[in-house]
């Protein structure tokens, strides 16, 4: 945890004496709120099919971490949806192409709500109108099937970040999960780096290797993100990010966003995750029969620490201690995980971390830094506006 007395050394001067639940109410009426990673996308294409008209997110959805009122109800301005795709799937660039379309009419079907978003400048207007500016982040470089042509027909179609993999090595990238098969990134591996560096489109660092992440950093000519990733010296997952590559990120301009995932986040969930296959898309790819999964997982994790808004907190004055409060922001990967923390078990949640925070004596800059402001400034570098 951070003191006090460092507070101010960090960027993050004491706060004087007001209620943190009426600051925290205070800042998030203006939707502050731009996180880097949410799954509502893939979930409502697994629980109904695609169908807008049976998982609507106008409505209260049950079972799912998301929908248009508890966005608004926790501030929120700007989500990066992820067009995610299992790498076991037979034609990924197809199919991301069909999750970008459910985006699409998403925005379409509540335009009073959502509007699109490409850049920062369309976030902040988006914003201004109290409406949510609706990003998207591609999760998992398979989905380009070793083209360049089809990752600018990506950007084309509005991704503005790419993952370079997912739970799975590919052709050219390691994965934090997997074996190593290229020491990092392939040569092609890196043309793919300076190619979105080109296009404008945001190099993630999420889901990669370690020698990944370094390589992905020592070729982009941009400001990368981690969409999804904590501190591995606060909680020692492959998931997370080293603290010599927080260092790197922020030499370059980078952040790294803090996801809200148990076994990623708490330091103790995060040692027992280590010895099994957590990751419920994975365990989905190689089980394939989603109840069984469901099942495994719950009797896996029953007794598992699922933390507090405390632990999220941890992670991101660690950052703020290794890299600095203009190089972190808050990834929650809600509805892609398969439990929560108390107190932050929606989108309805981001105030209870802003709460903590001013409770620790953080200001508002710099509050408002970690939750928007940080990837914003990273998405005006990459797209040039």
């Amino acid at each position: 945890m951070v003191t006090r007395s460092k507070l101010a050394q960090l960027g993050c001067p004491t706060l004087p004496a007001v209620p943190s639940s009426a600051g925290a109410a205070a800042i998030h009426a203006s939707l502050p709120v731009v996180d880097g990673h949410n799954d509502l996308p893939w979930k409502i294409r697994e629980e109904a099919d695609g169908d807008l008209a049976a998982a609507d997110p106008r409505g209260h959805l049950d079972g799912y971490h998301t929908d248009l009122d508890r966005l608004a109800a926790g501030g929120v301005g700007g989500q990066f949806w992820s067009v995610y795709v299992p790498g076991a799937d037979p034609a990924p660039f197809a199919t991301t192409l069909e999750q970008i379309d459910l985006v699409d009419r998403m925005v379409a079907i509540a335009p009073d709500r959502l509007g699109n978003a490409f850049t920062a400048a369309d976030v902040r207007t988006v914003r201004a109108s109290g409406r949510v500016a609706s990003l998207r982040g591609a999760e998992g470089g398979h989905c380009i099937e070793g083209s360049l042509a089809k990752l600018a027909e990506l950007h084309d179609r509005g991704v503005r970040y790419l993952t370079l993999t997912h739970t799975e090595a590919n052709a050219w990238a390691d994965s934090a999960t997997d074996e190593p098969r290229h020491g990092g990134l392939s040569a092609f591996g890196r043309r793919i780096v300076a190619e979105m560096n080109r296009l404008g489109m945001i190099v993630d660092i999420s889901h990669v290797a370690p020698a990944t992440m370094r390589a992905a950093i020592e070729v982009s000519e941009h400001p990368v993100i981690a969409s999804h990733s904590g501190a591995a010296a606060v909680a020692p997952h492959p998931r997370n990010v080293p603290d010599d590559v927080l260092e790197l990120a922020a030499a370059t301009g980078g952040v790294v966003m803090v996801p809200f995932y148990p076994p990623f986040v708490v330091p103790a969930t995060a040692a027992k995750a280590l010895g099994m296959a957590a990751d419920r898309r994975h365990l989905l790819a190689t089980v394939g029969d989603r109840d069984q999964v469901d099942r495994l997982n719950a009797e896996a994790t029953a007794d598992w620490d699922r933390g507090s808004v405390d632990d999220v907190a941890d992670h991101i004055e660690h950052i703020v201690r290794v890299a600095g409060v203009d190089h972190v922001g808050l990834g929650s990967d809600f509805d892609g995980i398969d439990m929560t923390i108390p107190g932050l078990g929606d989108v309805a949640g981001y105030p209870a971390l802003t709460e903590a925070l001013l409770a620790r004596g953080w200001e508002e800059r710099g509050v408002r830094q970690v939750l928007g402001d940080n990837v914003l400034r990273v998405l005006e570098a990459v797209t040039g506006r």
